[in-house]
């Protein structure tokens, strides 16, 4: 192989190497192009996405808030019960002391 015949050779495959690389450009490009409809599109999901968000975040304050006004509610309803049961528990004292003292006015009688 002379001279003139490497050159060529080197050439052609430069060549073919540019071709190749432009070629695997174009085809990059084509796939990864985007459009203005497709960003009109990002920018409608993106939206949607932002309002999700935000409306998840009301539901989460407003259990919160429900939650806590339940808890409290309980609370309150639980420390009624026992005053209702203490109050039972010295009715029935005091029906049982009158009993026992009727009991022993009529043995005495």
């Amino acid at each position: 192989m002379n001279r003139s015949e490497f050159i060529l050779a080197t050439a052609a495959v430069l060549f073919v190497a540019f071709l190749l690389g432009w070629f695997a450009s174009w085809i990059i490009h084509r796939v990864t192009r985007v459009t203005q409809s497709d960003m009109s599109e990002l920018d409608q999901m993106a939206q949607s996405l932002h309002e999700a968000e935000e409306t998840r975040d009301q539901a989460i304050t407003y259990m919160q808030q429900r939650e806590a006004e339940l808890t409290n509610q309980l609370t309150q309803t639980e420390a009624e019960l026992q005053a209702a049961m203490d109050g039972l528990r010295d009715a029935r004292e005091e029906a049982e002391e009158l009993r026992l003292y009727v009991e022993r006015m009529r043995d005495d009688a």
